[in-house]
């Protein structure tokens, strides 16, 4: 049986991609009581990473939003691994956001609007959450935007 969030993904016509394993050593997600936390997402898209450079820069803001949505992706992927396959019993607590940015550039909410909206259109109420946006020197790889995570599984 089809969950509803998985017949809303459908109606989207968003298919999540397989979760990215850890570049490093750490865990992708962890399981704390009934809190998910998961590890920074990168703009992956078929094992690369999509969206690099600097927003401000090389990079618009509207790429920015791209590769925010791009971690939004990979972020549900990895809770639907830490839920059993089961989006229904997930509920977004917060989202944390780095934008490789150029010096003066301000509007880093603006770029992690783009993981915000995917994961309210999925979610519903249950995609309503604390948000944090900053902009950062560098991210690893290049990568445009970085964004970690906390869900919470009933």
């Amino acid at each position: 049986m089809t969950g509803q969030t998985d017949a809303r993904l459908g109606e989207l016509g968003i298919t999540l991609p397989e979760p990215a394993k850890a570049a490093a050593n750490y865990a992708p997600f962890v399981i704390a009581g009934t809190t998910v936390y998961v590890a920074g997402q990168l703009p992956m898209a078929d094992g690369t990473v999509a969206v690099t450079g600097k927003v401000g820069g090389s990079v618009t803001v509207t790429q920015g939003q791209k590769a925010a949505r791009l971690c939004a992706l990979n972020i549900l992927a990895q809770v639907k691994v830490a839920a059993d396959g089961d989006l229904d019993r997930v509920r977004c607590v917060k989202l944390g956001g780095f934008v490789n940015a150029t010096p003066n550039f301000v509007d880093h909410p603006q770029v992690l609007n783009g993981a915000s909206n995917l994961i309210g259109e999925v979610l519903g109420e249950r995609g309503v959450h604390a948000r944090f946006a900053a902009g950062a020197g560098s991210l690893p790889f290049d990568a445009s935007v970085e964004i970690d995570a906390v869900f919470e599984i009933d």
